[in-house]
């Protein structure tokens, strides 16, 4: 897992965040994967290009969930920035036979509707291209219920892990199964 505090389990105890909930299903499940969680909070696509690398060659993954760009979007980073570092993410764990799921993210509406709807873009349009599974909103079942979010509105509850994991399962789930 390649992410932001999203998935770093920000403002939540250990073991609360979905990424943990996913490690708890998969070893429920009797499947044979590891989850390494590399996220890290405010991460942002260079970031994460930049220690790329770094963490495949030490969990050596058959499969990366790759969540990021939301820090990009929420700090007005340049889109094309953005789309090139998602596309040298994929290719590098491409290029050592990882499978990649592409997690999209949505900016807020006060960021407005040309800006926000070309971020959102990014991530279908990579999948696309690239032939990523994509999950088209990591916080699709949990953004618009208040309570569901920290004080801050930006960053879940521990309420709320369990439905952003069955938000990502069903892409996830027939990869696991290969």
């Amino acid at each position: 897992m390649l992410g932001d505090s999203l998935s770093a389990g920000y403002g939540l105890d250990p073991g609360q965040g979905w990424v943990d909930l996913l490690a708890q299903r998969l070893h429920a499940r009797r499947l044979p994967y590891t989850v390494v969680n590399a996220s890290i909070s405010g991460e942002t696509s260079a970031g994460g290009l930049a220690r790329l690398d770094a963490a495949l060659d030490e969990a050596h993954p058959a499969l990366l969930l790759l969540e990021l760009g939301i820090n990009d979007g929420l700090r007005g980073l340049s889109l094309q920035d953005l789309r090139r570092n998602l596309e040298a993410i994929v290719r590098r764990a491409q290029a050592r036979h990882i499978r990649v799921v592409l997690i999209g993210m949505r900016l807020p509406p006060n960021y407005g509707p040309r800006y926000g709807d070309a971020f959102q873009r990014v991530y279908a349009d990579l999948a696309a291209r690239l032939h990523l599974p994509l999950v088209p909103f990591l916080l699709a079942k949990v953004a618009l219920d208040r309570s569901l979010m920290q004080a801050d509105q930006l960053h879940p509850t521990a309420a709320a892990q369990p439905q952003i994991l069955d938000t990502v399962w069903p892409t996830l789930a027939p990869l696991l199964r290969r």
